[in-house]
């Protein structure tokens, strides 16, 4: 049985901390689930020129955003990173020379939503980057050429974007 594909929109950061509607939706969701080898996360806070994934084993927490209460500054999310899954993912995408980036952790858009999904962060994650020179329909045909990883267990979320997950979904 393949994952599914989710799509949320992550809307402010301090959803990641308060227990309001969105973060007991996101948790309540990962309830429902059966439990990912794996999640692959595109963020719409990721962006590019080209394709990229993380590709480290232990991703930084990014902060990208400012005017917040230090709380949210303090969150760590510790989730393990997978290079075998990024390297798997970039080699799926043939009709672009997609690459691994060492050195990226997850920007809000990624663990403001898993935190809540998976509070332990003991499923692994790579994040994928959006190409801001190329057109939705391009992230679509991008999005194609990744659908078989549903089949491998793994949890395709868009994180603030929704033709990537569409297609993903198709």
């Amino acid at each position: 049985m393949k994952m599914p594909v989710l799509f949320v929109g992550h809307g402010n950061p301090m959803n990641a901390i308060e227990r309001n509607e969105f973060h007991l939706g996101w948790e309540n969701l990962a309830n429902r689930l059966r439990r990912p080898k794996a999640v692959l996360c595109i963020s719409a806070h990721w962006e590019t020129r080209g394709i990229y994934a993380t590709a480290t084993e232990a991703p930084e927490t990014i902060h990208d955003f400012y005017g917040f209460p230090r709380a949210l500054f303090d969150v760590k999310y510790p989730a393990p990173g997978d290079p075998h899954l990024a390297d798997r993912t970039t080699k799926l995408i043939a009709t672009e020379r997609a690459r691994l980036d060492p050195g990226r952790g997850f920007d809000h858009g990624a663990w403001s939503v898993l935190i809540a999904m998976y509070p332990a962060a003991d499923v692994p994650i790579v994040q994928l980057s959006l190409d801001t020179s190329r057109t939705g329909s391009w992230h679509y045909g991008i999005a194609r050429q990744l659908a078989s990883l549903r089949d491998e267990d793994v949890l395709i979320v868009g994180s603030g974007i929704g033709g990537m997950a569409a297609a993903l979904a198709a």
